[in-house]
């Protein structure tokens, strides 16, 4: 905190800073100025929270610096120190707002209990200064959020949407007046990475970025407003009040100004006119509609109207329409034999073939929808669950969440984003089959391998006298198949991995205080404690009480 020492007199200067105890009021600055005219300078430069002052000076007198103070630096506060008892002077300390009027000689105390009044009083105003600044930045940030909310409701929430409408007139959103407007959705891409990557990964950042993109294009002139949708997925929606404009030409200009910005662009769900705020939420579900039953072999339109609306009819869209009342019945059901045998097969030529007919049937009608996608996505995914219960019984639902945990490394092409590749969907089929090949084999052959029950039957019966001869002949192997599976397989021989469970196993028994080393050597198949005792020191590095003693520290 800075305080300022103004007087023609430089020894008076000097006894206010030997008399005021700054360090107890918390200043550290302290300037000091010769007359008014002066002080105004050193005032608006260094902007001090306190003035001390004369009333007389030769220079710019301290009714002019008062004035001045009241006037320009309101938040300044001030105390006058005068040789002067006179009436008038006190009143116009008063009246400008001053602290205190003090005699000459000064006090110490006189002066330091007005200095601590006045500080106390610049740091309350500064107080609720910030915290109406707070509030204010707060409101800002609160408005737009507000006013999509209110947005939002004109379509979620029928019942209040004409109170949501008038509030949204008052407030200048929405102009007066307007009956009857379009809704449009932009589509944004949620599997697009490269585009949110540029936003540091925040979507929120990106979809303002996208509604600030639309409303340079809307505001000027007053056409429509552009917002994020809170009433489902993340949405940008526009109304379009302005319904004598061309919305195929308004929605090339904003396409072209994001891609320009961002290098994408995007898809545009486009309702008929329809009565605001009543026919809104009916407009929400045509846009959607139009959204889900867009073309995605057709890479260069990116307005789509529902079936309903004029422009569907005016833009030729009739034909199109045909094109879809002949798109082949093909289902999933047509290439899932192809699957399975593929599936089955596990061979990277055939996989590869199964995948390409996959796409070849996928697009052979000259349609490719979102809606047919997700139909054969889910089928994909039906397809998988049950050939895995099929194939592996009791071990599918293990194999499953190993396949589901893959998904999320290889996970499917985004059914609604701003580019569609047939390739994409075909590398992610060929993945999905491969993943699912690779899971019933491994798994099939764990079953087949005798190797596998041998441990677990090693495993539960570790404390009977097993032999190699009696292991064999219990599984029809030879003792040579298995004495060379186990070096194979865990680089140890029978005897060898039967004595590592053992001490595995007394590792966890002697953690029980309550146990006897001789108990415990019988438990885990050693007959002779002493020979335990050896075995587990050679296996350890200590001996079974040392090992039991390091769980009494």
């Amino acid at each position: 905190m800075k305080a300022l020492i103004v007087d023609d007199e430089a020894r008076v200067r000097k006894a206010v800073r030997l008399l005021v105890d700054w360090d107890a009021h918390q200043i550290d600055e302290i300037l000091e100025a010769g007359n008014g005219n002066e002080a105004i300078e050193i005032i608006r430069q260094a902007k001090p929270a306190l003035v001390i002052m004369d009333m007389m000076m030769e220079s710019g007198n301290g009714i002019e610096l008062m004035t001045w103070v009241n006037e320009f630096a309101g938040n300044t506060k001030f105390i006058v120190v005068s040789g002067h008892n006179d009436f008038e002077f006190v009143r116009q300390t008063v009246r400008h707002g001053g602290i205190d009027y003090i005699l000459k000689p000064i006090e110490a105390e006189a002066i330091n209990v007005a200095v601590a009044k006045a500080v106390a009083a610049w740091r309350s105003e500064e107080d609720d200064r910030s915290e109406r600044q707070k509030q204010s930045i707060q409101l800002n940030e609160f408005k737009p959020i507000y006013g999509e909310k209110l947005l939002s409701a004109l379509i979620d929430d029928p019942i209040n949407s004409d109170l949501s409408l008038r509030r949204l007139c008052s407030d200048g959103i929405i102009p007066e007046n307007i009956h009857s407007a379009r809704l449009i959705l932009v589509q944004t891409d949620a599997g697009n990475n490269p585009l949110i990557k540029r936003f540091g990964g925040d979507t929120e950042l990106m979809n303002y970025a996208i509604v600030n993109i639309c409303n340079e294009f809307l505001h000027s002139p007053h056409k429509g407003v552009a917002f994020r949708y809170w009433g489902g997925p993340p949405e940008i929606a526009i109304i379009l009040w302005d319904i004598q404009t061309s919305v195929v030409e308004l929605i090339g200009r904003i396409n072209h100004g994001i891609y320009s910005t961002l290098q994408v662009r995007m898809h545009f769900g486009i309702s008929s006119i329809g009565n605001l705020p009543k026919q809104l939420p009916y407009q929400r579900a045509e846009v959607a509609e139009a959204l889900q039953r867009r073309n995605l072999l057709i890479h260069e339109d990116y307005c789509h109207f529902s079936s309903s609306s004029e422009e569907f009819r005016d833009r030729k869209e009739i034909a199109k329409a045909e094109v879809r009342g002949n798109v082949s019945t093909t289902n999933f059901a047509d290439v899932k034999e192809d699957w399975k045998m593929a599936v089955i097969s596990g061979s990277p030529e055939i996989l590869s073939t199964a995948a390409q007919h996959w796409v070849d049937e996928l697009s052979r009608g000259g349609v490719v929808t979102p809606e047919i996608l997700n139909s054969w996505k889910n089928d994909a995914l039906l397809f998988r669950s049950q050939l895995v219960r099929e194939m592996l019984g009791p071990e599918a639902e293990g194999a499953l969440a190993e396949l589901e945990q893959a998904d999320q490394l290889h996970p499917a092409p985004y059914t609604n984003g701003y580019s569609f590749s047939l390739f994409a969907w075909r590398d992610w089929s060929y993945t999905l089959m491969q993943e699912l090949a690779e899971v019933i084999a491994l798994k099939q052959a764990k079953e087949r391998n005798p190797m596998h029950d041998i441990v677990k039957y090693i495993e539960l019966n570790y404390a009977s006298e097993l032999s190699l001869q009696e292991v064999a002949g219990k599984f029809f192997v030879s003792r040579e198949y298995i004495s060379r599976r186990f070096k194979q397989e865990y680089g140890i021989n029978f005897s060898d991995f039967i004595v590592n469970i053992r001490i595995d196993k007394a590792k966890l028994l002697l953690q029980n205080p309550r146990l006897k080393l001789a108990q415990i050597s019988e438990m885990v198949g050693f007959h002779d404690v002493k020979y335990f005792s050896k075995v587990f020191k050679k296996q350890v590095g200590s001996s079974p009480k040392d090992y039991r003693d390091t769980f009494k520290s």
